[in-house]
Formats: structure tokens, sequence, C-alpha cells
């Protein structure tokens, strides 16, 4: 372990940065942490880590310094009145933001001499650490390579490349699936409650659909090479069968009186699909109206 690797800033102690800062302290590096509401260190502080009074002094405890905020806005709040006690500092951001933001920020942190580092968390704190987890990571090569060992404790590192907003927006295309599909069951718990049945009956067979969605469609067979050589099959269904039941969907939620912007959404890539001439392809050829806006 290098010395710059010793030590090891933590600034934001929600969930997930009070699960790494533990994560720090169990391998032995010297934690030194920070966050607005102050009792949420009192803990940490009592597992080993340092409190820090002020970020300027957080900032200057430790060469590595990583953010767990709730956005970039919250990093130039805190930190944007510290330029003098940037200089120097590696700066993990492991917050969500956009890509844009993101890299308004990395040169933000160049301009203050520090070293912008950009992560994508992609498991929730009790799984951080574990052997499920993993971090996308994207900046400098030869600084993330410095610091990868201490990375490495918080989940594999994955490294994307020097485009700091590479990591960031791969960790929103999975938000991307996470968010959609939840509001996908969340839509569909309502609709099926207004027949009288119970989200917990309804639940259990809605995620076995979603469990079993690859099965059906053959997605992690054939989806990657139909939406990156844009062949797009119909030899399972077409994009006027699924439009057919996106219509489907959409009636029944008109008929039942819940809300209908989800499955106008979705009936709305079939539809251009259709219009655009891909009737009879596969359903994956929806990504070609959603390439062209």
């Amino acid at each position: 372990m290098s010395a710059a690797e010793e030590k090891v800033t933590v600034i934001g102690l929600g969930p997930m940065g009070q699960a790494m800062a533990r994560l720090f302290l169990a391998a032995g590096r010297e934690v030194t942490v920070w966050n607005r509401t102050r009792s949420r260190a009192d803990a940490l502080v009592a597992e080993g880590a340092r409190r820090a009074e002020t970020p300027a002094d957080a900032l200057v405890a430790s060469e590595l310094v990583v953010l767990s905020l709730t956005d970039y806005a919250a990093m130039d709040a805190i930190l944007g009145g510290e330029s003098d006690a940037l200089a120097g500092r590696t700066l993990v951001n492991l917050s969500s933001d956009t890509p844009d933001a993101t890299h308004e920020a990395a040169r933000w942190a160049q301009a203050h001499g520090a070293v912008f580092l950009v992560g994508g968390v992609m498991v929730p704190p009790p799984m951080l650490g574990g052997e499920d987890a993993y971090v996308y990571y994207s900046g400098p090569a030869d600084v993330f390579a410095s610091y990868e060992k201490t990375l490495g404790l918080l989940g594999t590192p994955r490294y994307v490349g020097e485009d700091p907003g590479a990591a960031q927006l791969l960790y929103q295309a999975h938000l991307d699936v996470f968010l959609t599909a939840l509001s996908g069951i969340a839509h569909a718990v309502t609709l099926v409650g207004t027949a009288g049945v119970s989200a917990a009956e309804f639940l259990p067979d809605a995620l076995v659909t979603l469990a079993t969605t690859d099965a059906m469609t053959g997605l992690s067979e054939t989806g990657a090479a139909a939406f990156d050589d844009g062949v797009h099959p119909g030899d399972l269904s077409t994009a006027t069968m699924m439009g057919a039941t996106a219509a489907h969907i959409l009636g029944a939620s008109e008929s039942a009186g819940v809300d209908t912007a989800l499955p106008r959404a979705v009936l709305s890539y079939y539809e251009r699909a259709i219009a655009a001439g891909h009737g009879k392809d596969g359903w994956t050829s929806i990504i070609e109206v959603m390439r062209s806006r």
C-alpha cells in the first residue's frame, strides 16, 4: 500500500458514505470524515475515524478524497469555497449527476489543482464490499491505477476510460433500466388493484416475469447484436405484435381509470417504429426511433 493510500477522506455520510468509511476503516486505512449534519459522523468516530471540523480540514487530511453526495451541486456547495485546500487532492466523486455536469466538475477540479476521478457504485450500501459489488470509474488512468487497491475495497473496480463522463453515463444507463422497471411494476400493481387484487398477491408472479424476461425474449443472445448492428429479426415477435400488446395495456389502463403516461410512452415507441417501416422487424427495432429524436 502506497503512502497516499494509507489515508482517505470521506465527505458525505449518508448510508453509502457511512458504508464506505467502515470498509476503509476495516482495511486499516486512516479515515477522516465530514458531513453537514455533524451527528452522522458520531458512530464512525467511535469506530476509529477522525472527524474533520470543516470541509477544508477534510481535504487537507488526505490526498484521496471520496465524495458520496446527492449530486454535483452538493459538491460545489461544500467545496466551492475551498480552492486553497483542493490543490494536490484526488477527488473521487461517487455522486450521481449528468455526464455534462461531470465534465464541468472535472474542469473545475483541474483549474484548482485537483485530479478528478468519477465513479458509479452499482450496488446498494448493504452490498458494498461484497463479491457482487462493482464500481465504474473513469478519469486519468495513471491516477486510477495509483488508488485502485483502496477503491477496490468498495467493490470490483471497472475502469472505463479517460473521459470523466464515461462512468457517469454507464451509471445513469443502469439506473434507466432500474427506474423504468420499478415504474412498470408500480403501474401494474395499480392496474390490478382496480380489480381488487392486492400487491401481495400480484407481486410475486410479476417479479418472476421480470426475472424471466431474458428467457422469454432471448435478449442476452440476440439483443446485443440487434442493437449494435441494426438488424432486427422478427422471428419471435415483431414491432407490430408488441405494439398491439402495448395498445391493449393502454386500453386496459384507460378503462380502469389509472394513469396512462407510462403505457402511452411505451406505445409511442412501437407506433413510431411501425411508421418508420419496422412493423415486420423485431421489437428491438424501437431503438431506431430512440436514436433519432
